[in-house]
């Protein structure tokens, strides 16, 4: 452990959010992700925050012993010096940075750093399986090419709340409430076609990883994963010049909520049905579930997915605590990855 610094956040969330709204400071949202042995995880996490801290980096990031999730937000003008802290470990030296496709530099207002038991919850025992035996990364141009065949059958491999404001034509889209539910999910969904190709993807490609290794060792021979996710194809699709087959936004894990991809709008709001994929969370505390919802339906529910919500966020705080015991609300009834909750 490093001894005399801070390693965690003291500020109150509210003012960060305030500080970064208004500083006059350009940003890039970047994320990225390694798999590698680590031995002292806890160690390498307090270093790394004080290091980022210094280059006044904020975002989440997830550490385990089998290596580093990151989505940050970096000041552009230290961007080359993060890039050069990087590169200082051989496991990350010259590692893809997934830059944000749609970026006003708000994506994060603190930095978070935490030790897990996996990056990413996947539910899975990894002894039974080789993780390593991964599928065959796809190019822009390589899937592009592969999912112009008919039979080619493409996976997406988020949660429904995900998919459901964007994805790629003539995906399959499971329902997923979340991505441990989701692979035994897509097995079963797929089992007759373990010798056609499959095609998966996720958003910056982390989840494919882990994904495309279990369906081989679940028996599919051909499977294929979309190299460095949907942030990754839509930059090279805009570099290159190529075909976009993914329409609609890409829902993001930070506080821009998604970056849009196509033009269409394939959602609608969860109130009214009117075409909407802005996502959000009810305004009101005691349940804050996230759900989509258009600025009409914004203005009259003042945020919140309810009138029953609208009418508790107006009380006052004393009294939100006193009555939110006994008070049942979308939030803690519904799962935010099921349609039509509201």
């Amino acid at each position: 452990m490093v001894m005399g610094k801070q390693l965690h956040n003291r500020v109150n969330h509210d003012e960060l959010r305030s500080i970064i709204r208004h500083e006059n400071v350009a940003r890039t949202t970047l994320s990225f992700y390694a798999y590698t042995l680590l031995r002292d995880p806890q160690s390498f996490r307090d270093q790394f925050y004080l290091n980022l801290e210094q280059l006044h980096v904020l975002g989440r990031i997830y550490i385990a012993s089998e290596g580093i999730n990151a989505q940050l937000s970096v000041p552009s003008e230290n961007l080359d010096a993060l890039r050069t802290y990087l590169n200082s470990f051989s496991f990350l030296n010259g590692i893809r940075l997934n830059i944000a496709v749609e970026d006003d530099g708000k994506s994060f207002f603190m930095l978070n750093v935490k030790v897990k038991e996996k990056i990413v919850a996947d539910g899975l025992n990894d002894a039974e399986f080789d993780v390593t035996d991964r599928g065959t990364h796809l190019s822009a141009s390589a899937f592009n090419q592969l999912t112009d065949d008919p039979d080619t059958i493409v996976v997406d491999m988020r949660n429904h709340y995900e998919s459901e404001v964007g994805h790629f034509e003539k995906a399959i889209l499971p329902p997923m409430e979340t991505f441990r539910d989701g692979l035994p999910l897509v097995a079963g969904m797929l089992e007759q076609d373990k010798d056609k190709h499959i095609v998966m993807y996720c958003t910056g490609g982390i989840r494919c990883e882990k994904a495309s290794a279990y369906m081989k060792y679940k028996g599919y021979k051909n499977v294929y994963q979309l190299d460095g996710g949907i942030i990754e194809y839509a930059r090279e699709v805009e570099k290159l010049g190529l075909s976009n087959k993914f329409v609609g936004k890409n829902f993001v894990f930070d506080e821009r909520l998604g970056e849009r991809i196509s033009e269409d709008v394939i959602a609608t709001c969860h109130q009214c049905g009117h075409p909407s994929d802005e996502h959000t969370n009810c305004a009101n505390e005691a349940c804050h579930i996230l759900f989509i919802q258009c600025p009409a339906c914004r203005e009259t529910y003042n945020g919140c997915c309810s009138a029953e919500c609208k009418e508790f966020s107006a009380l006052p705080l004393e009294e939100q605590k006193i009555q939110r015991k006994d008070r049942v609300f979308n939030g803690t009834r519904f799962s935010k990855s099921k349609p039509g909750l509201l």
